[in-house]
């Protein structure tokens, strides 16, 4: 697999998409005046404790106050797994604090008092003492290997937890070695005297075009394209400096036409969007997002397949297994996701598409979650959510449905207007009446509700007047006494 990285830089905004085999698979947009906070560092302020929730609410300098849950207190262990927030937080109290999610939506961001520092090789854990190492590395005489060679490591801190990430396959003793040293410093810095007020930054993450050399790099990586020249030579030195090995692979994009328009990723952002994505076979995925879940049907669309039914939903299936897995990463859609899978009746068929699902997921940087068909044909899954989706960084919601994705017909605002008619002639001595409403409502109320409204105006007794106001939505309307 051929892996690129393009990186679009403006005083703005930068964005960074990743290619698998051509194919834009990830997305991430960081704005100047928004910036995400996940693993940023504060000196905190505990603000309230809620023995109901075991959660406490801590002040960091945002405008919402942030969540911390016992279970990401570090010294819970100490208190033994039944330890109640009351036994380890109070009102008032300052602690060092790092974020783990960003604000989504209504909710504010989610804290740990387990600090945890990356760097190229290693993940640094000053309130742990056990070494790790990532997952991703499967075999066992290699996973033994790394530990050693941490074990030995004479500038490591002894009491601190450490673990392998997956880049440290590759690395020797010195660049470990390098790591530690510094995270060693790094640690120093963060964990100062307590002459920092609360609600202040004391650490704060790299940029997101330095962070893709620390984390997004790996061994498929072919090049790592930027627009700016400048850009591109703080990330040489950064890459020079910390990961060397990467430095080769950086390279300015001078063309005149957009890096981003080159590779066909602007199309891919307004996709990203759209409701409706289709597949190469002529089915199609149905992608609501909600804020309690996301659901995804699948739909056979125009493909008709050439053998029977089974074998058609199947291919569908199949091909679309493929598709969610990359809408989910281009999308970065996270939480509860329900899967609607076109319905299968053979048994290998089903556990064809759910292996096909989990191997198209392997790739994807954050955790999932898949259960098994249910009894009704869905698929549940959870995928770990750290930072908002593509939709809620670049939209908001309309101004005329508010977000619920349908407006009120026509039709169904003229009989709100008659009813509305009703009560102000019953309540108030009028000898005329206004209606202002928008254009096609108008056009509604005196062409095909002509009759109703003159039943309506000889019922009341008083003439009914109209005037089409060119700023309301289709729901709006306002009915005045003359």
């Amino acid at each position: 697999m051929s892996k690129e990285i393009l990186i679009n830089i403006t005083p703005q905004e930068t964005r960074v998409a990743i290619l698998e085999n051509g194919m834009v698979h990830d997305l991430y947009i960081e704005r100047s005046r928004s910036r995400g906070l996940v693993g940023n560092v504060y000196k905190g302020k505990v603000v309230r404790v809620l023995p109901g929730m075991e959660a406490a609410f801590v002040e960091i300098g945002l405008e919402k106050a942030a969540f911390l849950h016992v279970s990401d207190v570090a010294n819970m262990n100490d208190q033994g797994e039944t330890a109640h927030i009351v036994q380890l937080l109070r009102d008032g109290q300052e602690i060092l604090v790092q974020v783990i999610k960003d604000q989504l939506g209504t909710k504010g961001a989610r804290l740990t008092t387990n600090i945890t520092i990356p760097s190229r090789y290693l993940v640094f854990m000053p309130n742990a003492d056990n070494i790790g190492v990532s997952s991703r590395i499967e075999n066992e005489e290699e996973r033994e290997r790394l530990k050693n060679e941490l074990l030995a490591q004479e500038h490591r801190i002894q009491d601190a937890g450490y673990i392998l990430r997956t880049a440290a396959e590759v690395a020797d003793k010195d660049a470990i070695a390098s790591d530690i040293k510094y995270l060693n410093r790094l640690w120093e810095n963060i964990n100062r005297p307590s002459d920092i007020k609360a609600g202040n930054a004391i650490h704060k993450d790299l940029p997101l075009y330095l962070r893709v050399l620390r984390d997004m790099v790996d061994e498929d990586i072919e090049v790592i394209r930027v627009d700016s020249r400048e850009t591109s030579n703080v990330m040489l030195e950064f890459a020079e400096k910390y990961v060397p090995e990467v430095a080769d692979f950086i390279e300015h994009y001078p063309g005149e036409r957009p890096v981003f328009d080159l590779h066909g990723v602007e199309d891919e952002i307004q996709k990203g969007l759209e409701r409706k994505v289709q597949l190469k076979s002529g089915g199609y995925l149905i992608i609501d997002q909600t804020e309690a879940m996301t659901t995804i049907d699948v739909n056979t669309g125009a493909y008709v397949g050439s053998r029977n039914l089974e074998e058609t939903i199947f291919k569908t299936n199949l091909e679309a297994a493929q598709g969610i897995a990359r809408q989910l990463r281009l999308r970065n859609l996270g939480g509860i996701i329900i899967l609607d899978f076109i319905d299968m009746t053979e048994p290998e068929h089903k556990r064809q598409v759910m292996r096909a699902l989990e191997k198209a997921l392997e790739k994807d940087h954050a955790r999932t979650s898949i259960c098994e068909v249910s009894s009704l044909g869905l698929v549940e899954m959870t995928r770990k959510r750290t930072r908002e989706s593509l939709e809620h960084v670049l939209c908001g919601s309309c101004p005329t449905c508010e977000g619920r994705g349908t407006i009120k017909t026509a039709e169904t605002v003229c009989y709100e207007i008659f009813r509305e008619i009703l009560r102000e002639a019953r309540q108030f001595d009028a000898k005329e009446l206004l209606v202002l409403a928008a254009q096609d409502v108008v056009d509604l109320l005196v062409d095909e509700e002509s009759s109703s409204l003159a039943e309506l105006e000889a019922f009341i007794g008083i003439p009914i007047k109209f005037q089409v106001e060119a700023l309301f939505t289709q729901e709006q309307f306002d009915v005045v006494i003359l």
